[in-house]
């Protein structure tokens, strides 16, 4: 994505078009998977932007709320992981040695979802599933 669908997004959004937004948009993009704020925080001062770690967090708040960003929880570490809203349905495993994080792309669980539906009368209207383990690199290291 270029600047100018950055621009058209935000503006689709009805959002104003800033250069912190616009960088905050592209790093996540280019990270090709979940980033923490802190490393988008990070990647910024490498690119010589002027930001501060709390403006990001505001962005990514602002963001979140448009729908434009979604925020996954890392539970053991209490640390927020995000990534652009691609609308479509994911789920997630994460290497507890060194943190990368992989989308899964189909859901198991949409079978079970009507099931529960049915059975309990409830209607759900989404869900979230994260796998923890290691990945191919870590489970055949010594760390």
């Amino acid at each position: 994505m270029d600047i100018k669908d950055y621009r058209d997004l935000l503006k689709k959004e009805n959002l104003r078009n800033t250069k912190h937004r616009n960088s905050i948009l592209e790093v996540i993009e280019e990270s090709g998977q979940p980033v923490t704020a802190e490393t988008i925080y990070l990647k910024l001062k490498e690119q010589g932007v002027s930001i501060s770690l709390s403006t990001v967090y505001r962005v990514l708040d602002t963001l979140i709320g448009k729908n434009l960003v979604v925020k996954t929880s890392v539970t053991d570490e209490n640390k927020g992981l995000y990534e652009i809203n691609s609308m479509e349905h994911k789920h997630h495993l994460l290497c507890i040695k060194c943190r990368k994080m992989l989308s899964v792309d189909g859901c198991p669980l949409e079978e079970y979802e009507r099931e529960l539906e049915e059975r309990l009368g409830f209607t759900i209207k989404g869900h979230k599933l994260e796998m923890f383990g290691l990945c191919d690199k870590c489970k055949n290291c010594d760390m």
